[in-house]
């Protein structure tokens, strides 16, 4: 679906989902510090204990067992099953998850060999593992985990290997193989969003699932909590913190729905990215949740670590996913960039239309590309500066390096007499390198231009950063309140980058 040039009907979600903010009221801080010293250490010392106790158990039945071939479930076998199950509901109950509503009816292996499950939002997701004792798709390293690595074993998973290049391949393989075994194997349960979000959309579902053109069980689950401890993303509350104030709950809340099996059709399997939009359709549905293209390669420019960390509400995420869907993204990084800032310098601020925007990027115009202009046309006058568009390129597409993206800027900005920027532009530029509306640089501004001569170098700017390396934490944040809450707001009719 990506790069044909198609609208979709996707709009950018109200909140950025791989952010979590959590903010308690007076009485609920009161609770947890009574909570701490009461309930949570007599919670994490029980679930541990069921994990203690799990652990001959699944041991027991791991030994000898083929990791390649399909075993009879023998009848001392299929005990263990249920002992294991009932040992890991009793943990799930000691952490505040005392009822656990199910909906709908599991299919059977045989019936559907997949189950589908989003949204993907927590460790705690876990939940449903235990209760069906699926097979799931893991890193190879679990498996070395001391206690939790036998538990995990024990469930035959799909193990991916980092150390591998094949293991993509290899992992695909060995779920389509499981997958066409006739319901010998165990089902196999796959979170297709990759990663964790906050619930409040659907992000792009990974192929893995749809490459074996099987039948499939859509499952989705809901933490319906007043208050959301649960949720464990990117940016936001740490691991143990989300296990200290989830078990600092009286009481948890979780339901699982088993949706109708979903039946690929011939276009689906041939097309296995159509067959996972359409799966994600039905589940957002059912979910009451829209859906964003939005994938984990977002995720990852959302939290790469430079030194201009992208705000919450960047439209930057946006962005980045107009380039993936119109095929925007260069292969050779550093030559196409440097091209398009060579080509962009030579322009020397002159304004484009939406049809110059497309000859400067050989391609069609199409809504997609009219999505993308609209970003960039900041006074709604049907012309954009092209060198903002390199610019935002440039922190899609290498993140983390903060000093070249700032680098290309200078070059296409610079005046030719002196190479320097004055403070409008560099304004223009750390906007668009934000993905904001507004930013005010006149502190930072000031405290690189040390003569006061109304203009900076990229020397004078790099020696700068070189000393001040939380430069835009200490200049930038410091002096833009809102900087953390960009533009994408609903709303909003046109998010602008500009």
């Amino acid at each position: 679906m990506e790069g044909d040039g198609k609208k979709m009907d996707q709009a950018p979600p109200f909140r950025n989902p791989f952010v979590h903010v959590l903010k308690f009221s007076p009485l609920e801080k009161a609770k947890i510090a009574l909570m701490t010293v009461t309930l949570f250490p007599i919670r994490l010392l029980m679930a541990a204990f069921m994990m203690l106790l799990a652990w001959p158990f699944a041991f027991l039945a791991s030994v000898g067992r083929s990791e390649t071939t399909v075993e009879p479930q023998c009848l001392w076998r299929r005990l263990v099953d249920i002992i294991l199950k009932i040992i890991m509901r009793v943990m799930w109950f000691a952490g505040g998850f005392h009822w656990m509503k199910v909906k709908g009816r599991r299919a059977l292996p045989a019936e559907a060999p997949i189950l589908t499950l989003a949204p993907h939002s927590s460790y705690f997701d876990a939940i449903p593992v235990t209760m069906t004792m699926a097979s799931i798709v893991m890193k190879a390293e679990s498996k070395d985990i001391p206690l939790w690595g036998t538990l995990i074993k024990y469930i035959r998973p799909v193990f991916v290997s980092r150390s591998d290049q094949d293991s993509r391949k290899k992992t695909v393989e060995e779920i389509r193989r499981r997958a066409h075994s006739g319901g010998e194997w165990p089902q196999i349960m796959i979170f297709p969003e990759g990663t964790c979000t906050n619930r409040s959309c659907l992000i792009t579902f990974k192929p893995g699932a749809f490459i074996p053109a099987v039948p499939v069980q859509p499952v989705v689950i809901r933490y319906p909590n007043k208050l959301d401890t649960i949720t464990w993303t990117w940016q936001g509350p740490g691991a143990f913190e989300i296990l200290w104030l989830t078990l600092c709950q009286l009481h948890n809340e979780f339901v699982i729905e088993f949706l109708p099996i979903y039946t690929p059709s011939e276009e689906e399997k041939r097309n296995p990215a159509l067959f996972a939009i359409n799966v994600r359709r039905i589940m957002a549905k059912a979910l009451g949740v829209p859906i964003t293209d939005y994938s984990f390669e977002d995720c990852q420019l959302a939290m790469a670590e430079g030194q201009l960390r992208l705000p919450v509400d960047t439209c930057l995420l946006e962005y980045a996913k107009l380039v993936r869907r119109l095929g925007l993204k260069p292969k050779n990084t550093e030559k196409v960039l440097q091209e398009y800032g060579d080509r962009a310098r030579k322009l020397e601020g002159q304004k484009l239309g939406l049809d110059d925007f497309a000859q400067f990027l050989d391609v069609p115009v199409s809504d997609m590309l009219r999505d993308m202009f609209a970003l960039f046309d900041e006074h709604d006058d049907n012309c954009m500066d092209i060198r903002e568009y390199v610019i935002a390129l440039s922190v899609v597409c290498r993140p983390a390096k903060t000093l070249e993206t700032m680098k290309l800027a200078f070059k296409m900005f610079e005046a030719e007499e002196d190479g320097a920027i004055t403070e409008m532009e560099l304004a223009v530029i750390l906007k668009t390198a934000l993905g904001v509306n507004h930013l005010s640089v006149s502190r930072l501004f000031t405290a690189i231009d040390a003569q006061d001569t109304g203009k900076i170098t990229f020397d004078k700017f790099r020696i700068f950063v070189e000393q001040h390396p939380d430069f835009a934490e200490d200049y930038l944040h410091t002096e833009n309140a809102g900087l953390h809450s960009g533009p994408c707001h609903r709303h909003q009719t046109k998010p602008s980058l500009s």
